[in-house]
Order: structure tokens, then sequence, then C-alpha cells
């Protein structure tokens, strides 16, 4: 065989210790397999956490070959060790058991296989288990993954539920018995997965991906049967904590019974104390339903009548008010009134009237008795003198002298006149003038 040359396969030269292969000079698979050996090698002895899920002890052999995984992936690890170490052990172990290893990464060459060669296992203890999830819990909090504000309604009667739960379990009974017992119409879509056990979690974070993706599931509920701290670790793994918390869809938490506390139920938007309680607040009773609609039809017919009551009452009491029963009185009375007030007006302006008539005509006959005309009538004459057109009284003998035109009127006419001389009246004629008057 020759020897491995520099070039890289596009012919230029790698960097020294680094030598290339190229289609003409490949590398043996043993030359891969001793590189492979020995980078793994350069890891050394670590100590490592998973979940046991296989452990193949046969009688009188001195190797026991197990089978780790990681609890919160879908990963494996082989491991070996003596048989004695797993015989020795404190605690019986026993598939399932979570336990921390202390060993060294070997690669096997011929097989072409790694393994985990293990000189001390330790089981965790419920104590440290304990002691994990309260550290996971102060975690999620301090991220606000618990806030309230962030859980999300579940609707009142949802067209379709998923239920994640163990095959043929206790909790998919109660569950789905008590939800069809109150509402026979509840649809459900079930996925049965492991519920305890290094398979678990990987089968709820896939199942709970399925139904989030469905539109129709409207609420998802997680349930799972009382058990011990180990069986139920599942549920307060940080993977599907996370993976609840991300979900679209509202998500009931039912894990064991009401003292048991995984994460899970911290995280989820409803805790039910059991799988029975989620079925009951998840569903509404469809009789107690019925009974309250009929209760609220008999409470809103029952006020209606009693409002339509007070309002003919008020109508009643309205009626029989004067002004609605008898509309027409009021204004009798006043148009009483009104002619009352019409005919006193009358009878004040004819008492003015006749007041202010009788006034005019006492000032009427004060006139008269002092006018010219009633002083003609009574004998006496106004003479004027008749000069051209113009007419001037004549109050003095001075002012009609002989030949002067007169014209006198009297109480029916005028007579026309000449002058024909004047005579002063005497002391004794003007007395006896004022007899004559007397």
């Amino acid at each position: 065989m020759t020897e491995p040359s520099n070039q890289s396969p596009t012919g230029r030269a790698d960097a020294p210790g680094r030598p290339a292969s190229t289609p003409e000079n490949p590398w043996p698979v043993r030359s891969i397999a001793v590189k492979v050996a020995q980078w793994i090698d350069r890891l050394g002895s670590v100590w490592v956490e998973g979940q046991i899920t296989q452990i193949n002890l046969r009688p009188g052999a001195r190797t026991a070959f197990l089978v780790l995984r990681d609890p919160a992936a879908d990963m494996s690890l082989s491991v070996t060790c003596e048989s004695e170490l797993l015989r020795a052990a404190a605690v019986p172990l026993q598939e399932g058991s979570r336990v921390v290893v202390y060993g060294k990464l070997s690669y096997f060459t011929g097989r072409g296989t790694i393994s985990l060669r293990v000189t001390e296992i330790r089981p965790v203890g419920i104590g440290e288990l304990l002691a994990r999830i309260e550290r996971l819990k102060a975690l999620l909090a301090a991220e606000g993954l618990f806030d309230p504000r962030l859980k999300r309604p579940i609707p009142f009667l949802p067209k379709t539920i998923g239920l994640i739960t163990g095959r043929a379990s206790a909790a998919e009974h109660d569950v789905l018995t008590v939800a069809r017992s109150r509402w026979p119409a509840v649809r459900f879509e079930v996925r049965n997965t492991a519920v305890q056990g290094p398979t678990a979690v990987p089968q709820m974070l896939e199942a709970l991906a399925e139904l989030d993706r469905n539109p129709e599931v409207e609420v998802i509920v997680l349930a799972r049967g009382g058990g011990s701290v180990e069986d139920l670790l599942p549920f307060s793994d940080e993977t599907l904590c996370r993976a609840i918390v991300a979900a679209t869809t509202p998500i009931v938490s039912a894990i064991g019974h009401e003292p048991d506390n995984p994460l899970s139920d911290y995280v989820a938007d409803l805790r039910a104390a059991t799988p029975t309680d989620a079925a009951k607040r998840i569903v509404p009773d469809a009789a107690a339903e019925l009974a309250l609609i009929r209760e609220q039809r008999e409470r809103s017919a029952a006020a209606l009548r009693g409002w339509v009551e007070r309002e003919a009452r008020a109508l009643a009491q309205l009626r029989s008010r004067p002004v609605l029963a008898e509309p027409l009185r009021l204004l009798d009375q006043r148009y009483d009134e009104a002619e009352r007030l019409r005919t006193a007006a009358r009878r004040a302006v004819g008492h003015i009237l006749t007041t202010q008539s009788t006034t005019t005509r006492h000032l009427l006959d004060k006139l008269t008795a002092v006018g010219p005309a009633a002083t003609l009538a009574r004998g006496y004459a106004v003479v004027q003198r008749v000069s051209g057109k113009e007419r001037h009284v004549i109050r003095t003998v001075a002012d009609a002298p002989p030949g002067s035109q007169l014209r006198i009127r009297v109480a029916d006419g005028a007579v026309t006149a000449a002058t024909l001389g004047s005579q002063p009246i005497s002391t004794h004629s003007q007395k006896e003038s004022a007899d004559e008057r007397r």
C-alpha cells in the first residue's frame, strides 16, 4: 500500500502533520479507525448522567452491557462495565433508573462502534432528583414561564380535545368517561404515549407537536395517574415544559393526584388536580347547562312579566289622573274662565265707552253753549265789514263808517247791508241792554 501523500483533492499540499487523501491515494479503513480511536481516547474519563433503558447481564459473564439514554432527547449511548459493578450497587439498578456514571469512551476498531467503559455507577436518589427539579423550577420561574399573564383561556365548549396519556390507562378511561357523560357530543383526539421511562418525553413531545398543529384541536390535556417521584419525572422535564409554553393551543396538566406537583402543572394554562377534574373543568355538564338555560329563561320571563306589569300599572296611574282621564276638562275650565274674562272685558270696555261718551257729550254741550252758533241762536249777530274779498268783524262803531258794506250773520244765514250812520251807546242805553240780557 502506498503511503498517503500530503496533496489535497485540489492538488495543494495540506498543512504539515495533516496528510490528505486523494482518489489516487485514499486512506485505508484501518487508518481512519485508528485515528478515530486516537481522537476519542483524547477525551479522557468523564461523568455522564442518563437513564438506563436496557440491562444485559448474563450469568457467569464478566462484562455487562447497558444502554444509557438522555431523558430529554432521543439519544442513547452503549455502556459496558464489569458485572460485579452492577451486583455490588447499593441500590438495585433496573431499567428506568437515573444514574451518574464515570468512565472513558472507547472506539472498537474491529466493529466501528463507540462504547463507554465505566468504572463507577452512582444511582441518583430521590433527594437529588427533587433538588434538581427545584433548581429547574427556580430557573423557569426566573424566566417568567409561570407568569399568570401567559396563561391562555380555556374555550367554553371545545370542538375537539386532544388527549395525551398512556395506552389503556385509568387516566384515559376517567377523562373519556367523565367528559362524554357530561357532554355526549364531545370529540377527542387521543395520542397514546409512554408516560414514564426514558421514551416518555420524546413521545409526548411528538404527540404534543402533532396535536398543536391540528386546527380542530382547541385544548390539549396531559393526563396520567398517580405514581412515585421517579414515575412522574418526565412531566418535570425542561424540554417538555418549554414545549408546553411554546404551544399555541391551551394545555391542561392533569398529572397524578392532588399532592403531586410536577413542573408541567406550573407552565400549563390550567392545572387539574386529577384527570377526572380535568374532564370536569374542560367539558361543561350538559344537564347543568340546560338547567341553567331553563333557569335563565324563567328568570328572564319573570323579569319581563314584572316589567310589563310595572309599566301597565304606571300607564293605569297616568290614565287615572284628571288630565288624562278627562283631557277636555281643563280646556272647559279655561273656556269658562276665558268667557268670564271676555264678558268682564266687554263690560269694562262698554262702561269706559259709556263714561267717555257721556263726558264727550257734556263737553260738546258746553262747547255748543259757548260757541258762536248758540250765541247767534239766542238773537245775536256777527257784523262784518266787507272790503273787497276781505271781511273784518266790527267791534266798534269806528270800524263801520257811513257807507260801509256790511255782512250780517245770524242764526239761519247772513244778510248784506250798508252803514247809514253810527250812534254811540249811552250809559242809559247800556243799562237797558243789560236788562234785556237778563
